[in-house]
């Protein structure tokens, strides 16, 4: 008989201990009993379950996380996974080694980034911010990605903004400018010189929006600290500064910056 992935079987044993008294009693109920002098027949019932359950389900101990060590992507997902106290095994890829573009890791994702998680099943979730929504619904708390419909469309709505107008931005300063990027990239200087005032502009966007708020969508932490975080840091790389004018950045930068999953 096959099993069912969709198959939670659910053992209901309870009882006054009085169905086989005197061999049953209120301590020792029925489902406790040896009746054929093997097996209990709570330990029967859970052998003839077993052939209808699966073996295993997705834990994150089954599953395999494909990580790129400093790359932005990667490092956004171990932040959300320390916010969530989870843990998953790691397969480390070399992108200086350009392991990203070997055979075996393009038969995992094609398009030869990084990360990507491969569960127990063989299924390959590629995207960083799908693979933190599978997280997400693994484990909710705490709730990364909003708390009820209107907080959840602004995380998504602040997460695109920084992602589209900050973390783009910045990448395209470091794939077009930075000099260990040749041997990867076609370069045009001339686009990442000309992203260079796109990032300036957002930045002093998203300071007005601090001025009132602790975190990037309100009160709570979500994922879209997460990307400003990874996207601010990786300014460095890039050889951006963070004008100094920009004090709720930095109030904001300093405080995400300091919890424990950025160190991730």
């Amino acid at each position: 008989m096959k099993t069912n992935p969709h198959f939670y079987p659910v053992i209901l044993a309870g009882g006054r201990g009085t169905r086989f008294w005197p061999l049953s009693r209120k301590r020792r109920a029925k489902q406790l009993l040896a009746l054929d002098g093997k097996q209990t027949m709570i330990q029967q019932t859970v052998a003839r379950l077993l052939p209808l359950a699966p073996a295993k389900r997705n834990s994150e101990a089954s599953m395999k996380l494909y990580d790129g060590g400093r790359a932005p992507n990667p490092r956004r997902v171990r932040i959300f996974l320390a916010e969530k106290g989870m843990s998953v095994p790691i397969e480390p890829v070399n992108l200086g080694a350009l392991e990203h573009k070997t055979a075996a890791y393009t038969a995992i994702n094609p398009l030869q980034r990084v990360p990507a998680l491969v569960l127990d099943d063989g299924t390959v979730i590629t995207e960083s911010m799908a693979i933190c929504r599978y997280f997400e619904r693994l484990r909710p708390e705490p709730p990364l990605f909003g708390r009820g419909d209107r907080e959840e469309a602004l995380v998504e709505m602040w997460n695109r903004r920084l992602e589209l107008n900050l973390y783009e931005g910045v990448s395209a300063v470091f794939r077009h400018l930075h000099p260990a990027m040749r041997q990867m990239e076609n370069q045009i200087p001339e686009w990442g010189e000309a992203n260079k005032p796109r990032v300036i502009g957002f930045l002093a966007l998203l300071d007005r929006e601090l001025g009132n708020r602790l975190y990037v969508v309100g009160d709570h932490y979500s994922v879209a600290d997460i990307t400003g975080l990874v996207a601010v840091d990786f300014m460095k790389v890039a050889k951006l500064e963070l004008p100094q004018e920009f004090a709720n950045v930095r109030r904001w930068h300093a405080q995400v910056a300091a919890r424990p999953s950025a160190s991730a």
